[in-house]
């Protein structure tokens, strides 16, 4: 049975169209996902405009519960922070008791390796700012 050069034009057409829509949806898909995976952490600044957003947009707030809302997160962003410098040193005496246990298991050149490593470590944390976004 012999096929029409119509026919044989229509499946060409065909297949390049679902290539073009295959390969743009691979495109989409593979930048969004290098976009969400290089963004990070939102500031804590962002975070809580787009939580308002969202909670105005679905619970329909108006103008005076937003502004309470807003007022209600900035006292709690406040005892947030009291409660972390209440507690920090507990935390950092924790962190010091086991950094000190681990080196009493180390031997010597471990010990010199160990210390490096924390050097390194704390650099890349400092690059970071891992103090809580309150």
């Amino acid at each position: 049975m012999k096929r029409s050069t119509f026919q044989a034009a229509l499946y060409v057409a065909l297949v390049f169209v679902s290539g073009v829509a295959v390969g743009g949806f691979g495109h989409w898909m593979y930048a969004s996902r290098i976009v969400n995976a290089t963004s990070g952490r939102p500031s804590p600044e962002e975070f809580r405009r787009r939580y308002v957003a969202e909670l105005g947009g679905r619970l329909k707030l108006n103008e005076e519960q937003v502004t309470q809302l807003q007022s209600i997160l900035e006292q709690t962003r406040v005892l947030y922070k009291q409660v972390y410098d209440k507690h920090r040193p507990e935390y950092t005496a924790i962190h010091e008791a086991q950094i000190n246990q681990i080196r009493q298991l180390l031997s010597p050149w471990q010990l010199a390796e160990y210390e490096q490593y924390r050097i390194e470590r704390d650099a890349k944390m400092k690059k970071k700012d891992k103090t809580p976004n309150f």
